[in-house]
């Protein structure tokens, strides 16, 4: 069961195929982390069952390099009108604390942050990750969620609260799920859906 210290309320369901903030709909981009987010990740469940999410698409998910990584994000927002939420999970987390301030990121609204790989610790994620190091931990200027589990071998619940202090964002705590992915067996992860609406809800009432 997923918890979190923060009551939020919310006329915005998550089975809507386009959630809106001022009106304007909000697209979605799923970033997935070190190697892609195969067909049982929750990632690619939605992207699959919703016309308003999309990936953004990296030439190698094996060997991640930063500058082309945010190349990628920078062009996929680039060919989106109007609010994006970003979907990030793992190294995806690290990506968007990277990438968060630059021009084309602009139109980020909300971004919820699944999972975020620790990339500054050698002893939860591997070498191909700390290109990604270190992790900005300044505020994020958009609204943003974090959810960790409370036994994610690639990081420690303490680092992923610590992280979202940082970030400005809200942490919900997802319980005991491994890495939140599809070993979590979370199917298509409908308390993440709820959370991701939550999310919009909150980032409209920024931008009133």
């Amino acid at each position: 069961m997923i918890t979190t210290t923060t009551t939020i309320t919310t006329t915005t369901t998550t089975t809507e195929r386009e959630m809106t903030v001022r009106a304007e709909p909000v697209r979605m981009l799923v970033l997935p982390g070190l190697g892609g987010s195969g067909p049982e990740h929750w990632q690619t469940r939605w992207e699959t069952g919703d016309a308003a999410c999309a990936r953004v698409h990296q030439s190698d998910w094996d060997r991640p390099d930063l500058a082309a990584w945010l190349r990628s994000v920078d062009e996929a927002l680039s060919a989106i009108d109007g609010p994006v939420a970003l979907v990030a999970h793992s190294l995806g987390c690290a990506l968007v604390a990277h990438g968060a301030r630059r021009p084309a990121w602009t139109r980020v609204v909300a971004a919820l942050l699944v999972a975020p790989a620790d990339v500054d610790s050698p002893t939860r994620t591997p070498p191909e990750t700390r290109c990604f190091s270190p992790v900005p931990i300044e505020s994020l200027p958009f609204a943003a969620t974090v959810v960790a589990s409370q036994n994610d071998p690639f990081v420690d619940f303490a680092r992923a609260r610590e992280l979202a202090r940082r970030w400005g964002a809200e942490l919900v705590d997802a319980g005991a799920v491994g890495h939140i992915n599809a070993a979590s067996g979370l199917g298509d992860w409908a308390e993440g859906r709820r959370v991701l609406g939550a999310l919009v809800a909150r980032a409209a009432r920024r931008e009133v």
